[in-house]
């Protein structure tokens, strides 16, 4: 295959001095360069790393309008020897591509998305944090920029990636409140995909959530307010009389990178693990019987969140004390993003200059 041309136009300074790359939440710093590449006129041109800037909108762009808008999120982090790597981004790829299918937007090579990253990754190299638990946190994105007023599927679309550097997302345990009044997805919407508006959507009630101390949404099934969904932007785990469960598919759940990656290392630790349909009554009886043992979060940003209790109808599911598969899991993924663990599943690419 012909490899992708990527023009390089280097700024002419760098901010990052002015940061502490190792001390930094997520979000708040932005490194010197993004990639873009532009789709018209019925292909994908022009793919260029460029110093990071605004960029021109025009007020009727489609993206503004009427929602197609979609992203990724994944993470750089550097081995043993100082080379930067990216975990499992072929995946992510194909994610984005299911992405825009259900959102009636232009796909994109994976080419152009691999080798998108791995350009932008090599120029901002010394931006990634060399702090256990701390990363390159890089988010890919395409919109609808064509200016048009219409309810269409969009013929110009633009595709970005920039890049923050990031500590750990949750230091500490979380608190969770199931929510019954607002939905994150029903069957037959976008919940499986990863678009803007999902987002948009899930602020309100985790706002809400956070002022009543807690720090993220479990959310619930649509139609019965029961069958538990996800955690915030998170896939969810659950330790039951000694075996996992975890949500299945359907739909209605995003089929998350980190997910599968640890499903695959509960089957390796020799856990059995159970993809199904799973209640909150469930987990409020395995609470009662003492047979819940410990559950967690999983996603790029946050890796592996540790559930201490989850609010429910004015009660409170205690749900462990401490989570020693969850930290297992945990250092066994930074590990083999830092090349402490052997990467034997083929997941980690190595970004050359």
């Amino acid at each position: 295959m012909k490899t992708l041309d990527i023009k390089i136009t280097k700024a002419t300074t760098s901010k990052l001095e002015t940061v502490d790359i190792n001390n930094i939440p997520l979000g708040k710093a932005f490194t010197d360069h993004m990639f873009i590449c532009d789709y018209e006129d019925g292909v994908w041109k022009d793919a260029r790393v460029v110093p990071l800037d605004t960029i021109p909108t025009h007020p009727a762009a489609m993206a503004l309008h009427y929602g197609q808008a979609i992203f990724e999120g994944m993470k750089a982090t550097v081995d043993a020897d100082g080379n930067p790597q990216l975990f499992r981004p072929a995946d992510n790829a194909k994610r984005l591509n299911f992405s825009a299918r259900r959102m009636g937007m232009q796909e994109i090579p994976e080419e152009i998305f691999v080798e998108g990253l791995k350009a932008l990754v090599n120029i901002e190299r010394n931006w990634i944090p060399k702090q256990d638990g701390s990363t390159l946190y890089l988010r890919p994105f395409m919109y609808a920029d064509e200016p048009h007023i219409g309810m269409r599927a969009a013929t110009h679309y633009k595709f970005i990636i920039i890049a923050t550097p990031a500590g750990p997302f949750f230091k500490e345990r979380i608190k969770l409140w199931a929510e019954k009044q607002y939905i994150r997805a029903a069957a037959g919407g976008t919940g499986e995909a990863k678009a803007a508006g999902n987002y948009a959507a899930a602020i309100r009630p985790t706002e809400i959530a956070k002022s009543n101390g807690y720090n993220q949404v479990l959310w619930l099934d649509a139609h019965e307010h029961k069958y538990i969904q996800e955690v915030g932007t998170m896939n969810i785990f659950f330790k039951i009389d000694g075996k996992f469960i975890t949500p299945k598919l359907d739909g209605s759940v995003l089929d998350g990178i980190t997910r599968k990656s640890v499903m695959t290392l509960l089957k390796d630790f020799g856990f059995d693990l159970t993809e199904s349909r799973i209640t909150i009554d469930e987990i409020i009886e395995a609470e009662k019987n003492g047979t819940l043992e410990e559950a967690f979060g999983t996603g790029t940003a946050v890796n592996i969140a540790m559930i201490e209790s989850i609010g429910y109808d004015g009660g409170t599911i205690h749900v462990s004390d401490d989570n020693p598969i969850g930290e297992k899991v945990n250092n066994t993924l930074d590990g083999i993003k830092t090349g402490k663990v052997e990467d034997k599943f083929g997941w980690m690419l190595k970004v050359t200059k």
